[in-house]
């Protein structure tokens, strides 16, 4: 399917639908010789995966990836790997009830639209599932960038209308929601209690930061840094928007204000959030993206079904109320995809 590779000499290919027989990546350009094991990418999926407490779906995907190709003795051999990960708890039959009608905020519609065939079950390859595999794939270029001195971490910022207001990176792995501030955590979840009896769901905002990053990667115009990143969030099914350093408060700056000013130790401010000119400044590279609801809720909503006539829809089954805590390994795995592509890219253009 056109439109399911991403990179360009760190490329990837994701493969499946959410209740299909599999999903998976196609990798290719992986640097030969790093040792790589099923253990060090396993540990990022099971970040991913659901059922790990009542925010997430139910769906048991134990997500166990298997290496089919690419590694030999421990080690990579510098052609495509193949990851795959079966799907053992797919239960296509709880959407028979509503494969008639089109299920609102989802790409139920437009999938339909555009290639004139649906799969109606969990809407195939726009379901959230297919994003195992850019996990899988984002684990091995954080390892490549580990060589390289790289750190990516992610987490919630805010959710279902609550944000943080302390940055503590320890508590991260330590809350449900993967949220920088335990007490706003605690307020988040009861929220999210609540939205759930509702029959709702709820969206919020997620932060990445970028450690360890010289300046002078990222490629001019087309190709810049912070727009490949953009692409790679806004890939991502429930990103409705991205922003980096100051973002949309640079509008109401100066000129004096927003401009990061140098001294001999680098830069005093990071309102660029690291990137200027479309190339990393070797500052800390940060930006923030917003996060939809869920689209897949109980609550009666109103629709049209395929003779376009209006309808309600219940969408039950095995959905989370908020996607956020999942999203966050997601996000720090298409960042390393995109970093390790373009020091790739950087390393052939100095050769």
């Amino acid at each position: 399917m056109a439109g399911s590779s991403f990179g360009h000499l760190f490329r990837i290919t994701t493969f499946g639908e959410s209740h299909g027989g599999a999903v998976g990546v196609v990798i290719d350009g992986v640097t030969p010789g790093l040792e790589l094991s099923e253990a060090d990418i396993q540990k990022e999926l099971d970040r991913r995966k659901g059922g790990q407490n009542f925010i997430t779906t139910p769906r048991q995907e134990a997500d166990e990836v298997h290496i089919m190709s690419g590694v030999f003795e421990g080690r990579t051999t510098g052609t495509p790997i193949l990851l795959i990960l079966y799907n053992k708890d797919a239960r296509p039959a709880a959407y028979d009830d509503i494969k008639d009608k089109f299920r609102p905020g989802h790409a139920d519609f437009t999938y339909l639209k555009k290639y004139g065939i649906r799969d109606y079950r969990g809407s195939g390859r726009a379901s959230g599932r297919e994003t195992a595999g850019r996990v899988a794939a984002g684990a091995v270029a954080k390892k490549l960038l580990a060589r390289r001195g790289v750190q990516i971490v992610a987490y919630t910022i805010r959710a279902a209308g609550i944000p943080c207001t302390t940055f503590d990176e320890s508590v991260i792995e330590q809350n449900p929601l993967r949220a920088c501030d335990l007490t706003a955590a605690a307020a988040m979840e009861a929220r999210l209690r609540q939205l759930q009896e509702e029959q709702d769901s709820a969206g919020g905002i997620v932060e990445c930061r970028v450690r360890g990053l010289p300046a002078g990667l990222g490629e001019p115009v087309f190709d810049k840094l912070d727009a490949e990143l953009a692409h790679a969030m806004l890939s991502l099914g429930a990103v409705k928007g991205i922003e980096f350093g100051a973002g949309f408060a640079a509008v109401d700056m100066k000129g004096s204000e927003h401009n990061d000013w140098m001294n001999s130790n680098g830069f005093i401010t990071n309102n660029a959030g690291g990137i200027i000119g479309g190339i990393s400044t070797g500052a800390e590279l940060i930006f923030r993206i917003a996060v939809k609801p869920v689209s897949s809720i109980a609550k009666p909503q109103r629709t049209i079904n395929l003779k376009g006539e209006e309808t309600e829809i219940r969408t039950e089954g095995r959905h989370d109320t908020c996607i956020l805590p999942r999203i966050v390994p997601v996000v720090e795995a298409m960042t390393a995809l995109v970093l390790e592509d373009h020091f790739k890219r950087q390393a052939a253009l100095m050769a």
